[in-house]
């Protein structure tokens, strides 16, 4: 077992000030990480985690449970994707720029989507699957992903 530390840090001076900060936190009893870069092929949607109620659950799954954080990544430097969080019945959506990262905690009871703009802080369901759409240009992501 290990404790994975992550530190998030913004830099920025405007005015002759630091206006950016650091946080760090961490997620003790890590027993298991996956990390890979994935080449997404163009026009093309790439599948690049699955999760389940158990790893048997499913073809190379993930425990929804044991997952205390996930980090996709675009490597690209010039091209933009498209990321979506999905459940067993509703997804969401973010773009992610070249370089930016996508950052969730465990993939158990994450995610809400709804189709409206007033939140109903409703009942929250599993991650079923990360996938990455890179419009017409092949992209790489990494993906992360620690586990209890």
């Amino acid at each position: 077992m290990a404790t994975l530390s992550v530190t998030h840090t913004e830099a920025i001076t405007l005015n002759d000030r630091e206006q950016g900060g650091t946080k760090t936190y961490t997620v003790a009893s890590i027993a298991d990480v996956m990390k890979r870069t994935v080449a997404c092929t163009a026009s093309q949607t790439t599948t690049v985690a699955v999760f389940n109620d158990t790893v048997h659950g499913a073809a190379g799954a993930i425990d929804a449970q044991n997952s205390k954080y996930i980090r996709v990544t675009n490597l690209d430097s010039s091209n933009s994707i498209e990321l979506a969080i999905v459940g067993a019945a509703t997804l969401y959506q973010v773009k992610l720029a070249p370089g930016e990262s996508h950052v969730l905690g465990s993939a158990d009871d994450l995610m809400l989507a709804e189709a409206d703009t007033s939140p109903s802080f409703g009942t929250m369901a599993d991650i079923a699957s990360i996938q990455v759409n890179p419009s017409s240009n092949a992209v790489a992501v990494e993906v992360f992903i620690a586990s209890t």
